[in-house]
């Protein structure tokens, strides 16, 4: 990663019990790791930023091995994911799309080929903004079970010049899923859709 610069990372899990109804045999484990990175391109326009896109990819892949680690390291256990960037106030929101790709595909790599896209977020900020990741099932988006999403962020980032870009899976449903629609066991995987 000879053009990405990081400042640290944080992992984060947890684990869902229940949300006021019968405790759940197996909790619903959520995961998010995020990276704050340098961004090269803060303080002036950059008509040319896709060559960051090719040096981000390699940092997608540590961050998804980073994430399914926490969650366990069983890629089978993976049923949703989703991911995300902030942006410092000296960046734009553009630059945090040149995540969807390093992300995305090194998520799906990670878990052997998921099928869904992954759904994303972004957004500029300062340090302590919050960031609602959002959570589709990884082989088919129309699983209403799945529809989730994990809040990130961190204290001191982004700071003007960096980024904040973030990776979330989790391990099942919500806990208490029961708004009906397409089940996980039902899943075809054929069009990352059904």
């Amino acid at each position: 990663m000879p053009n990405v610069k990081v400042r640290k990372f944080l992992v984060s899990v947890e684990e869902v019990f229940h949300e006021g109804g019968p405790v759940a045999a197996n909790p619903q484990c959520r995961g998010a790791v995020l990276a704050v990175i340098e961004n090269p391109y803060a303080g002036k326009f950059h008509e040319d930023i896709l060559p960051f896109m090719e040096d981000l990819k390699p940092l997608g892949l540590q961050m998804a091995q980073k994430l399914l680690a926490a969650l366990g390291g069983d890629p089978r256990s993976i049923e949703g994911y989703g991911k995300g960037a902030i942006v410092g106030e000296a960046g734009e929101l553009e630059h945090a799309a040149l995540w969807h790709a390093p992300g995305g595909y090194a998520m799906r790599d990670v878990l052997g080929g998921a099928k869904a896209i992954v759904p994303s977020t972004k957004k500029v900020g300062g340090p302590g903004t919050r960031l609602d990741i959002p959570v589709t099932h990884v082989n088919a988006s129309y699983v209403r079970s799945h529809f989730d999403a994990i809040e990130v962020g961190i204290t001191d980032a982004p700071r003007a010049n960096e980024m904040v870009v973030v990776l979330v899976m989790t391990t099942g449903p919500r806990v208490h899923a029961r708004a009906g629609g397409l089940q996980a066991g039902d899943v075809k995987g054929e069009d990352g859709l059904r």
